[in-house]
């Protein structure tokens, strides 16, 4: 049987071009197609938005007239003071603008290209922890996860633009993907990997890149298929690889004679460490720390008002947040319990529990962080939860219809159409002028769709439940992914830049300037002493 399995499987080439020789022959084809499609509208006229944020585009400028300012992410070319982020993100940047010149499009190239890495390794997690729901409905499981990453509105903000955020996203979900792929055999060198990814997370924006991380690990303590001795041992070597991979770039600055390098921007007494457990960790959740939250932001009003609302769990729903991330929050949050539910009583191991673990982990923990840091917070952060929500809408998704000749099934299916409906008909009454009619599609065909769900119910009307469904998916993701259009279709500038049809170029903190490039403080060309007076909160 081993032989006869091995026989049926493809060349490694051919299976990644076409899959596997049991999968339908539109499955592989259909997946080539949305990362073709990701790529069209991330790439197309990406130079909209000019050198969007200039804070950060002033640091890649410098990066590639320099390297000493490319290994500290200065701020400027003479190396008075870097960026107060590490500087993973600006290397990516700083080597694609000295490869192709330093431009407005050189500069978001990879922030779009890493927008249709994340889509796909969304779509490899799925697929893989669904591999026991059958090849079809695990295959189109994934590809709905895939979308949703490309239709998240935030994502097709972050993603075409020079902010940290971009990279950020991409390790996390490369993170995901490797912890998935350590489980089968419990591989010591896959969940390294996984480590690695979140050392380097660590070096985008610090501390939020370590926050999936006890989703990670509690997935490969329980699901990892060997001993619990190898468990534990390669929770060990992951650790110590997330170490070295983070720590590197602290020491080496740590190293350095500090008369001899750039002044760490945003920390006050000039070292890394401030920023980690201050300005860019404790200080983001606390307050404080040159963070504001409850304290005085740049106006002089709560900074956590100012940028992030309220804290509480509705503020994910409320204002721009929701517009950025909640369209298909709630259908998130009911895949995972339905889901859960589903499996029942499965394996720890079960590949499909796995999943829900761990993105209803990074999803929880995330989530609860974003809702009650009294820091700086700004609403674009929100895009760390795209592929936790696409992961939980088509992991879960793909369960309750595996499970829908069961009433749970129907019933979760039902919810999650009817829910999403009904959220994002109150999300698009935000803009009410903005494609007017479109709201009351969404609601009326998304209820529509899921009571023709629940009437399958009546065993005569069965193949209502397919239909509803098929439809309700339909008109689910048309509010999110028309809102995500528009965001890419307008110019984004600034260091709080927000979605949606209308042009956003919200100035502040952290390069506050436009599109275009220039001259004063946080423009390439121009001082840094502007800097110290508006700080930089991104």
């Amino acid at each position: 049987a081993r032989t006869d399995a091995r026989d049926r499987r493809r060349k490694p080439l051919a299976r990644l071009f076409l899959g596997e020789r049991e999968d339908a022959r539109w499955l592989r084809p259909a997946f080539w197609a949305l990362l073709a499609l990701t790529a069209v509208v991330y790439l197309w006229d990406l130079s909209v938005s000019g050198y969007a944020n200039s804070f950060y585009a002033a640091a890649v400028q410098a990066g590639t007239k320099s390297w000493e300012a490319f290994f500290f992410g200065s701020l400027d070319s003479s190396n008075f003071i870097t960026v107060d982020k590490p500087p993973a993100s600006l290397w990516v940047m700083v080597l694609s603008a000295r490869l192709l010149g330093f431009s407005s499009f050189s500069l978001l190239l990879p922030q779009a290209l890493m927008a249709v890495g994340s889509v796909a390794l969304v779509w490899g997690t799925v697929r893989r922890t669904l591999a026991r729901v059958g090849t079809t409905t695990a295959n189109v499981g994934a590809l709905l996860a895939g979308f949703v990453v490309a239709a998240t509105p935030a994502a097709a903000l972050m993603f075409r633009f020079d902010n940290p955020d971009a990279l950020l996203v991409f390790l996390m979900t490369a993170g995901a993907y490797c912890t998935v792929r350590a489980l089968p055999k419990g591989s010591w060198k896959w969940i390294a990997l996984a480590g690695v990814a979140l050392g380097f997370a660590f070096l985008t924006k610090m501390l939020q890149g370590l926050l999936v991380l006890p989703a990670f690990g509690l997935v490969y303590l329980f699901a990892a298929r060997t001993s619990w001795g190898r468990r534990v041992v390669g929770l060990l070597i992951a650790a110590g690889s997330l170490v070295v991979s983070a720590g590197w770039w602290v020491v080496a600055v740590w190293l350095w004679p500090a008369e001899s390098r750039p002044y760490i921007g945003g920390s006050t007494n000039n070292t890394v460490l401030d920023l980690v457990f201050g300005y860019n960790g404790l200080g983001r959740i606390f307050g404080g720390s040159g963070n504001g939250g409850g304290g005085s932001g740049m106006t002089g009003g709560t900074a956590g008002s100012s940028f992030g609302g309220s804290t509480g769990l509705n503020r994910l729903f409320s204002s721009e947040m929701g517009l950025e991330i909640s369209w298909l929050l709630p259908a998130a949050l009911i895949a995972l319990i339905v889901g859960l539910v589903v499996v029942g009583r499965r394996h720890l191991a079960d590949p499909a529990r796995a999943g829900l673990v761990l993105w209803g982990g990074w999803l929880l923990v995330t989530g609860l962080v974003f809702s009650y840091m009294s820091g700086t917070i700004h609403p674009y952060y929100t895009v760390a939860l795209a592929p936790a929500i696409a992961g939980l809408v088509g992991t879960g998704g793909a369960l309750l219809w595996h499970a829908r000749e069961r009433f749970v099934g129907r019933l979760g299916l039902a919810a999650m159409i009817g829910i999403t409906a009904f959220w994002g008909w109150c999300l698009l009454n935000e803009n009410p002028t903005w494609l007017p009619w479109l709201r009351w599609v969404m609601l009326a065909g998304g209820l529509l769709s899921a009571a023709l769900v629940v009437i399958g119910s009546v065993p005569s009307l069965r193949k209502l439940v397919t239909v509803g469904v098929l439809a309700g998916t339909l008109f689910g993701l048309s509010g999110t992914t028309a809102y995500a259009l528009a965001t890419t279709t307008v110019a984004h500038s600034g260091s709080i830049p927000s979605v949606g049809p209308a042009g956003s170029s919200s100035g502040g903190m952290g390069g506050g300037g436009t599109g275009g490039m220039p001259g004063g403080a946080g423009g390439p060309g121009g001082s840094t002493s502007g800097y110290e007076s508006s700080g930089s909160t991104s």
